[in-house]
């Protein structure tokens, strides 16, 4: 069972729904808080809904939805139809993601991102709160319009769906800060990042809402690779760093780490589609840098220092460039070592 006190996650992904159903049961078993769906590509939704339909008490977050690719009110009566089927478990993570994926994969703009999320959670909210009341009249934003006049809907399981976004840079934390009830850390954050970077960004964000910090939820995230033998949890785990370091738009987080040169190299080396160069860029200092790797022992330690700054941690198994067995090693060997 997970450690009384130390409320941590996990993540799910589409796959049979009698396996999904296991999986998600035996989070359950196990203490977890909750699980994450995941959109890359597909939404979250439906692996969340079927999870429901195996547990009882365990969470139900979109980690995270993509804010972007369907209308404010997909994405509330989503959430309130996931609420209803869990019986009021849903914790609608919701951001922007990259510009890769909004351009390149939905041909839509990614033009002021987190100003346009702003307005897209306002109005979720607004919706998810008062669309039973059948009142909500019409929506006249920058982002957003619309004419919600006669739609009534029936009586939501509670009144108020907890707001998660997600940050990699502090921007995106004082957006949290301002108007989410937690903060979905981002898999590549470093402790030196959250504890230099998020963490005063956090507090002054929660003191210029004025808001509490015991009832606002940072939850971290960290990819974990454990292995006896520490240079094969290396090397599995590379691939996952070099995938977010493919991506042009992480360039100056991995440069303000002194790792600007690795970055550049597994960029161009994913432009032109050479896989092995790719994960070859990146060094053992960097997989260490920004995933939890090594031993049991060595794996513990690293996670008790992540507890000495999160509120709650989601924790999953290195996916990119590994088999399904692997995969799937790496998280038996999560479980037995961190949750039991």
């Amino acid at each position: 069972m997970a450690i009384a006190g130390q409320r941590y996650w996990g993540v799910v992904v589409p796959q049979p729904a009698t396996q999904l159903v296991a999986f998600a049961k035996q989070a359950e078993d196990l203490g977890l808080e909750g699980l994450w769906g995941v959109q890359l590509p597909g939404p979250p939704f439906l692996p969340l809904a079927t999870a429901a339909a195996g547990t009882e008490r365990l969470k139900l977050g979109t980690g995270v939805a993509l804010a972007f690719v369907r209308s404010p009110l997909e994405t509330a009566m989503s959430a309130l139809d996931l609420d209803i089927i869990s019986g009021g478990r849903v914790v609608l993570g919701i951001g922007p993601s990259v510009q890769v994926i909004n351009e390149g994969w939905h041909g839509l703009s990614y033009d002021k991102p987190l100003a346009r999320l702003r307005e897209a959670v306002t109005l979720i909210r607004h919706i998810i709160e008062n669309a039973h009341t059948g009142a909500l009249g019409k929506w006249e934003g920058t982002y957003y319009t619309a004419d919600f006049s006669g739609m009534p809907l029936p009586q939501p399981v509670r009144p108020r769906i907890p707001v998660y976004l997600p940050a990699l840079f502090t921007r995106a934390v004082r957006l949290a800060a301002d108007i989410a009830d937690g903060l979905a850390g981002h898999p590549m954050w470093s402790i030196k990042w959250i504890q230099e970077q998020v963490l005063p960004t956090l507090t002054t964000g929660l003191q210029a809402a004025n808001k509490p910090r015991a009832d606002f939820d940072l939850n971290i995230w960290t990819y974990v690779a454990i292995n006896a033998d520490r240079g094969q949890a290396l090397a599995d785990a590379r691939g996952q760093v070099a995938f977010y370091a493919s991506i042009s738009q992480y360039e100056k987080y991995f440069e303000a780490h002194g790792f600007g040169e690795p970055a550049c190299q597994a960029a161009a080396a994913a432009q032109r589609g050479d896989m092995d160069a790719l994960v070859g860029a990146i060094p053992d200092e960097m997989v260490e840098t920004f995933a939890t790797v090594g031993t049991a022992d060595e794996v513990r330690q690293r996670l008790e220092s992540v507890w000495t700054l999160a509120d709650s941690v989601t924790v999953f198994a290195p996916s990119a460039f590994l088999s399904p067995e692997q995969i799937a090693s790496y998280q038996q060997t999560l479980i037995e070592t961190v949750y039991q």
